[in-house]
């Protein structure tokens, strides 16, 4: 059996302080992906390049203490993908993955941070820039190998997805271009889609709202007002 996990930690810093490598330890884990490490290679070293026996391969942002993500494994990859845009969003740390193949498969691992456009048009013409490039990137590579994206999407596909869905039909995050984006990629067309939303088919029921992700506003968490964004 193999077990992967996902997990924003919102600062590894910040997340080592919080217990995170006693959590993985307890987990278990063959492979875990992370976002937002808000890290360069420099404060990694000697530190976090092993977390709890498992080893990481990272891509980080050229900005300081912003995005970030990686990959820790158990297991040796055949190759280490870093980056797919070689642009933009390569620049902002936002792409890993490592590949395991066999004679019997090919199979990836990836782990992504999406881009939020909360916090303002600009950054929000720069998420759609990213879904339109990322798009066509994982339909070339569906064309070759067996993959499973893991990450902080930043988009909430469906009415279940969040709680108050009404009052965010217009903000970042639920808005109908991200969702269609969703719907497309998720849709059987095998030349524009073909993705599986592994939470939904193995939970079907829409009225069990699982979130991965609460504002700090309102005591969101306490009263589980939240989204499935991840």
């Amino acid at each position: 059996m193999f077990k992967l996990t996902s997990l924003n930690l919102n600062g590894i810093r910040s997340a080592a302080t919080k217990g995170v490598e006693a959590w993985i330890e307890g987990t278990e884990p063959d492979c875990i992906c992370v976002q937002e490490i808000k890290a360069q290679a420099p404060d990694m070293a000697g530190r976090f390049e092993q977390i709890a026996g498992l080893t990481g391969h990272f891509q980080f942002a050229d900005k300081k203490g912003y995005s970030g993500v990686g990959v820790y494994t158990r297991h040796e990859p055949s190759e280490v993908v870093i980056g797919f845009d070689g642009g933009e969003f390569d620049a902002e740390g936002r792409y890993v993955e490592l590949r395991f193949d066999t004679p019997a498969r090919r199979l990836s691992i990836i782990s992504s941070y999406f881009p939020s456009g909360s916090s303002g048009e600009e950054r929000q013409q720069a998420k759609f820039r990213f879904l339109d490039r990322i798009h066509p990137h994982l339909m070339a590579l569906k064309t070759e190998r067996e993959f499973i994206l893991c990450g902080d999407l930043n988009i909430a596909h469906r009415e279940a997805d969040l709680k108050n869905w009404k009052g965010n039909l217009k903000n970042s995050g639920f808005l109908p271009e991200e969702r269609a984006w969703m719907s497309q990629v998720l849709a059987d067309d095998a030349t524009t889609g073909g993705l599986v939303d592994v939470y939904r088919r193995l939970q079907p029921d829409t009225t069990d709202a699982c979130y991965t992700w609460w504002s700090n506003r309102g005591q969101a968490y306490a009263k589980n007002v939240g989204w499935r964004l991840d």
